[in-house]
């Protein structure tokens, strides 16, 4: 979702989107878009006085720009919590049958695990990279029939 504000003749851009992943130690996140398209870096002192609202699956509104290494939040405010997010799915681990075999992945859980994997273990990639390795998998994983759609 999309929101304009208007200011004195200008248009700004406000976007929709839920708190992929955030480092408490280190202080950083990514926001994924409602509306899909590269997720966004912030710090948790982009949030000021909300700061201690900031936690994974949290809804925020938000304007972001193109940095160095990728779309960085100019600012940001969390508009809701996991427990109001309603709608969406939980992201929960595949589980394996008695037979061995694993469930097929939703692509949100796939995508939500595979984003995990790659911040937790390669921080150094930026939010394009990601977003492009995350396609890629997700297409792989869709022809080899790993998750649905």
């Amino acid at each position: 979702m999309v929101l304009l504000a208007f200011l004195v003749g200008e248009v700004v851009v406000v976007s929709v989107g839920r708190i992929l992943r955030f480092d408490e130690v280190r202080g950083y996140g990514f926001i994924a878009p409602s509306n899909g398209g590269e997720d966004v870096f912030f710090h948790a002192n982009d949030f000021g006085d909300q700061r201690h609202l900031v936690r994974a699956e949290a809804r925020v509104e938000y304007e972001a720009e193109e940095g160095e290494r990728g779309l960085k939040v100019v600012s940001v405010r969390v508009i809701g919590s996991p427990a109001q997010a309603g709608g969406d799915e939980v992201v929960k681990p595949a589980s394996r049958d008695d037979d061995g075999m694993c469930d097929v992945l939703a692509p949100r859980q796939f995508v939500a695990e595979v984003t995990e994997l790659l911040v937790n273990h390669v921080p150094s990639l930026t939010g394009a990279q990601i977003t492009q390795i995350r396609q890629h998998m997700a297409d792989h994983a869709r022809s080899h029939g790993w998750i649905d759609g």
